[in-house]
């Protein structure tokens, strides 16, 4: 069961995962080395599963942000899955949702012009909603 410093420990962590535990402990009001042993015990628990990083994707040349509901007809999924695995350098998430569409895609795309490249070997394979994230 967590607690509420477990809470403010994610909170803080979710904001600056490379603090440092002598920097954690006194905005959470604890001593380094106590930080240190709650965040040991929260990946333990697997609470804390990892650590990551967030990036700029329009500075990293993916300007273009969608979101494509995805409609399939077959009830095989493979080829559309497998094709998505494929397009790892766009594709963010393939969530399998419940709903309306059967997948909410999530995509970064240098271009228009790769965007339509890929909605145009998708639309072999499903059907497919498209909506561009403006900010």
């Amino acid at each position: 069961m967590l607690d509420r410093t477990d809470f403010l420990i994610l909170d803080e962590l979710s904001k600056n995962s490379r603090m440092t535990m002598k920097d954690l402990g006194e905005k959470v009001h604890l001593t380094g080395p106590a930080a240190s042993a709650r965040v040991l015990k929260l990946e333990e628990s697997g609470v804390i599963e990892g650590y990551t990083i967030k990036m700029n994707q329009a500075k990293m040349g993916y300007p273009v942000h969608a979101i494509i509901h995805i409609y399939t007809e077959n009830p095989n999924h493979q080829p559309y899955l497998s094709y998505v695995k494929k397009q790892d350098r766009y594709v963010v998430n393939n969530y399998k949702v419940s709903g309306e569409s059967c997948y909410l895609l999530e995509c970064r795309f240098p271009s228009n012009e790769a965007l339509d490249k890929f909605l145009t070997a998708i639309s072999n394979l499903v059907s497919y909603k498209l909506s561009l994230v403006i900010k």
